[in-house]
């Protein structure tokens, strides 16, 4: 895998032009999605993550902030790809099951 360096300290971009956090696998956007999710602040994402350091976090926060269209685009992309994913799986026999037991509504 070749590896792009920016001009954020801790930000890498993969093949993709994915941007990642360095000696990690995880992307910007993940971690943005649980800002968006949790309403995270920098050192409640550092106790959630702790494979991070605050100086990463921060990274990634100024890195989406300059790019946030983009990061936005591809976090929508991702929710609905798996709302595709989830109608055409349908609904699971153990969810079936439950709901002819009077167990779901």
């Amino acid at each position: 895998m070749s590896v792009v360096t920016t001009s954020y300290r801790y930000i890498q971009l993969d093949d993709r032009q994915v941007p990642f956090i360095e000696g990690t696998s995880m992307k910007v956007a993940e971690l943005i999605t649980s800002v968006q999710a949790y309403g995270w602040n920098p050192e409640q994402l550092l106790e959630n993550y702790p494979h991070l350091t605050l100086s990463k976090i921060h990274s990634a926060l100024a890195y989406y902030w300059d790019h946030q269209t983009e990061i936005d685009a591809a976090i929508a992309q991702r929710e609905q790809y798996s709302a595709e994913l989830e109608t055409a799986a349908g609904e699971s026999p153990f969810a079936t099951r439950l709901r002819d037991q009077g167990l779901l509504p």
